[in-house]
């Protein structure tokens, strides 16, 4: 009998290890440069679900063992090129060859590192995601980070002036889209006021990445209509030596030049980072003339110096942001030179007036000026043995001030502070994969103290904020069909100084959410996503009371607020070919106790009431609904010929009256070519942009007519084995035409800029 059990105790471990040894497959491949088929020694490479990585040898080859089947996203990261990722199936027993050429002008990212909060393929995402590499970054270069991502699908520009502009997800914008720098909050205060820009340094960044719809699940109640992740590095390992980048540009319209750089150094386990960059932009011209005081500056500077183990790392950091721009025509608001003879504040007549000419200058001028300082402590563990297999943290403390400053005879008074301090944590972990099950969970929150004083005091004394948050995202793989799902419990207090005249409140609130995607066939993916989002009330909807330039409005919060709830549906097809990539989506989203500024008119005049030469808006709310969709499609018809087209569109109104909603980005469509060579490209395009009626308009709003641009973009690339040089050039509204933003808040005072070129020049050393 001893013996039986020992010949089976035998036979049952050789059976085990040869299932083991069978069970098991192999990724390889190499990495080159698409310029000129060099390889890529050193680049990163990474295996997203189980956390593994590799870096390429002198030939480029990289090879992961020991890969249980299964579905994998492998991620590839070189300093400088664009980011790849491809889905490969394992088998057991097999090996798999994923070959990557590396491009530094590839048309559209195609990693994510904010849907999920690991870093994975946009078109296995289960959220819709815009990625906009470094390339396209340095050509459409500005002071406002609206500027840069407004040709994207699903994304509008709100402004006050070019240094102002901040992304409209979807029609969604405010405090309903959140601005994150490296995943954690910015500080800045850009939600609430048109003139208020967010300091958001794009020259030296990897990508901006834009999460489209709720985005409440990891990142808040702040995030309902979508989040803007600005990233500036994905590198969570060492490197020997030196690397580093440098741009500079220069553009004709605005007289604009900047320049921005950075070098890294490697030694053993310790990396060393520098940075800084600065920007000027001049007054912009448009076909009517030049728009006074819409000139900006911007400069700021970087370090870090970070401690990597096998499993490991640790990294402090400090940066520092430096912004002045003009905030065109506002004294034209405070001085009430835009009323009629009446009072009244007419908008047909405004439109009319300077429909074909541009407001005198006037006598005084308004700016902002802008400061912030961001320290930062970032650390995680992974490919760690146990139920929890990678875990990441970071901490940050953030002092923002902006002042606004008002120029008469030539000085300078400061007429308004606002302060915004906020010390913010957040930590996130992978879970072991059992089975087909995977998943990350974590807890994040902030401290906030809030102040405005002086000339535009809309809130008397500080208000300070806490919130806390807990969430969990689950995921099944079952090959061709995937399933996530998974929830977040969150609080925000608002505890005013001023007892005596505003109230303490309290939200806690859940979001949920569930998707599902389906494998139609190799490459191609439909995904369906249901979510039901929460929001707190914002301070400015709560407590502001006065008048507010940057939102031509004088305010009246409401402190009886209740907070918002969205349900929302998206539908989204996605195809990733070789020669064919498909991005669309359609979207409904409900939300009940929706807050927006209504316009009074208690004399019942059918005017809205004026004070202080502004018309006055009180903070309501009633049901809303947001419906649209959006596409985007890229396809090569041969090895020197592309072909791009994106097209948007959304409409959103009370649910209740059917009143449209304020600021809803028109219908959209742009279509162009991609002509290219070896490193030569050569990108044409034309943007159609429809109206927006009377009938389709919020009653604080003018219509806005529709028009149509040419656009000329085009690079040049000459890559070495350890450098890559890249010249751009791009031409805008070649045809000069008049043309007005329907999300600018001065729309009807100035037009947007005419005929201007842009040229840039970078070189990026690895």
């Amino acid at each position: 009998m001893r013996t039986f059990s020992l010949v089976f105790l035998l036979v049952s471990l050789f059976a085990l290890t040869a299932a083991a040894q069978v069970q098991t497959g192999t990724i390889r491949g190499r990495i080159t440069s698409q310029v000129n088929g060099l390889p890529l020694a050193g680049s990163s490479v990474r295996i997203t679900q189980i956390s593994r990585s590799a870096e390429t040898d002198e030939r480029g080859v990289y090879e992961f063992r020991d890969l249980v089947p299964g579905r994998y996203t492998v991620v590839t990261h070189t300093d400088g090129f664009t980011d790849q990722a491809r889905s490969v199936d394992v088998t057991a027993g097999g090996g798999i060859t994923v070959d990557f050429a590396m491009s530094l002008t590839a048309l559209r990212e195609e990693v994510t590192v904010t849907a999920s909060g690991r870093e994975e393929s946009i078109f296995e995402s289960f959220q819709s995601v815009n990625s906009v590499g470094a390339a396209q970054l340095r050509e459409q270069i500005g002071n406002g980070v609206g500027e840069v991502l407004e040709r994207e699908s699903g994304i509008g520009k709100r402004s006050f002036g070019p240094g102002t502009s901040r992304p409209v997800i979807r029609g969604f914008d405010g405090d309903r889209v959140l601005v994150l720098q490296d995943g954690a909050r910015n500080g800045s205060l850009g939600s609430q006021s048109g003139d208020h820009g967010e300091p958001i340094e794009t020259l030296g960044l990897e990508r901006l990445e834009v999460i489209k719809g709720p985005a409440t699940l990891l990142y808040g109640s702040n995030a309902i209509g979508g989040v803007v992740n600005a990233v500036s590095s994905d590198e969570d390992d060492p490197h020997e030596g030196f690397r580093g980048s440098f741009t500079g540009l220069g553009a004709s319209n605005n007289r604009q030049g900047g320049a921005s750089g950075g070098i890294e150094f490697g030694l053993k386990r310790f990396l060393f980072k520098v940075n800084g960059n600065f920007l000027r932009d001049g007054d912009y011209r448009t076909p009517l003339g030049r728009v006074p005081n819409s000139s900006s500056r911007a400069y700021g500077s970087g370090t870090s110096l970070g401690y990597y183990a096998d499993k490991g790392f640790l990294l402090g950091s400090f940066t520092m942001d430096r912004r002045r721009y003009g905030v065109p025509y506002a004294p034209l608001y405070e001085e009430g030179v835009l009323l009629t003879d009446a009072g009244e504040y007419d908008l047909a007549a405004i439109r009319a007036r300077f429909r074909n000419e541009l407001p005198e200058v006037p006598e005084e001028a308004v700016d902002l000026r802008m400061k912030r300082n961001n320290y930062r402590l970032r650390g995680g563990f992974r490919d760690v043995s146990g139920p929890i297999q990678q875990g990441n943290f970071h901490i940050d403390l953030t002092g923002y001030r902006h002042e606004e400053i008002e120029t008469a005879g030539g000085v300078d008074s400061v007429g308004t502070n606002f302060f915004n301090d906020t010390f913010s944590y957040r930590a996130m972990f992978q879970q072991k994969k059992y089975g087909t099950l995977s998943g990350r969970f974590g807890f994040e929150g902030f401290s906030r103290d809030y102040l405005n004083v002086g000339g535009e005091q809309l809130i008397d004394g500080k208000i300070g904020q806490k919130n806390f948050a807990a969430f969990v995202l689950q995921e099944f793989d079952l090959r061709r069909v995937a399933l996530q799902f998974g929830g977040r419990v969150e609080t925000n207090r608002y505890d005013p100084a001023n007892r005596t005249r505003y109230g303490s409140r309290d939200f806690t609130g859940l979001s949920g959410a569930m998707a599902a995607r389906f494998r139609l066939w190799d490459g191609a993916s439909f995904i369906t996503n249901f979510t039901s989002a929460y929001r707190a009330p914002a301070i400015e909807e709560l407590y502001n009371e006065g008048p507010h330039i940057g939102t031509v409005t004088f305010e009246i919060g409401n402190q009886n607020l209740t907070r918002e709830r969205s349900n929302g549906i998206e539908l989204s097809l996605r195809q990733r070919l070789n020669r064919v990539r498909l991005n669309g989506s359609f979207f409904y989203y409900g939300i009940n106790n929706f807050v927006f500024l209504a316009p009074e008119d208690n004399n019942g005049d059918g005017s809205v009431d004026v004070e202080d030469g502004l018309p006055i808006g009180l903070y309501r709310q009633a049901r809303a609904r947001f419906v649209g969709a959006d596409v985007s499609l890229d396809a090569d018809l041969t090895g020197w010929l592309g072909i791009i087209a994106v097209a948007d569109v959304v409409k959103a109104e009370l649910r209740d009256t059917g009143r449209p909603l304020p600021r809803i980005t028109p219908p959209r469509a742009r279509f162009g070519f991609d002509l290219r060579k070896s490193g030569f490209s050569v990108r044409p395009e034309l943007i159609f942009t429809a109206a927006r009626k009377a009938g389709d308009i919020f009653s604080l709003e003018t219509p806005t007519d529709g028009y149509r641009l040419v656009n000329v973009n085009a690079s040049y690339t000459i890559a070495s084995e350890h450098a890559a040089h890249t010249f751009a050039f791009s031409s805008n509204n070649v045809g000069n035409r008049i043309y007005r933003n329907h999300l600018s808040f001065i729309k009807d005072l100035a037009p947007e800029p005419g005929r201007g070129v842009h040229f840039s020049y970078s070189v990026r050393f690895f």
